[in-house]
């Protein structure tokens, strides 16, 4: 896996776009849409549009997996210490 972002295109609101992101960053994008049944391309939509004006969609999509993720580790029950 490499640390240099992987430009691929997304189609939001019937308009082409390229996003560069890391490809842990596409793996775990895709791993959540999948998990809400929705396609990569809808999640981008909804992340683009709740985005604010002075934060790149890439970034909003980054903050999007990493708030996902931090969320699941808060809700995982922790074991119980030794």
């Amino acid at each position: 896996m490499t640390a240099r972002p992987v430009k691929r295109s997304l189609t939001l609101q019937g308009h082409r776009t390229s996003v560069s992101l890391e490809e842990a960053f596409w793996q775990a994008f895709r791993e959540i849409a999948a998990e809400q049944s929705k396609p990569i391309n809808a999640l981008a939509a909804e992340i683009d549009a709740s985005r604010e004006e002075d934060i790149g969609l890439a970034s909003a999509i980054r903050l999007y997996v990493l708030a996902h993720y931090r969320a699941q580790a808060t809700v995982r029950p922790q074991p119980p210490s030794p």
